[in-house]
């Protein structure tokens, strides 16, 4: 591997860690938004698409929601 190819992987991997980073604060916001929902007073669609987030986010890899939702805190401290 040259080092110009050497330098483009290397901002990929930049990239790409970046955009973790983002996912997890949208991961972990949205498991603390449906924590701190009644589902009792959704309307029915809204109470549909909470069922499915929360289905979706405990689909997740401990490590992965746990990672998400330090990430929210280390921003709301």
């Amino acid at each position: 591997m040259n080092k110009q190819e050497t330098e483009l992987l290397s901002q990929e991997i930049e990239m790409l860690m970046a955009e973790r980073s983002r996912l997890l604060k949208v991961v972990g916001a949205a498991a603390v938004l449906v924590a701190n929902t009644e589902v009792q007073s959704l309307p029915q669609g809204a109470m549909d698409a909470a069922e499915m987030l929360s289905e979706t986010l405990n689909a997740l890899p401990e490590e992965t929601l746990k990672d998400a939702l330090d990430s929210v805190q280390a921003e709301l401290a």
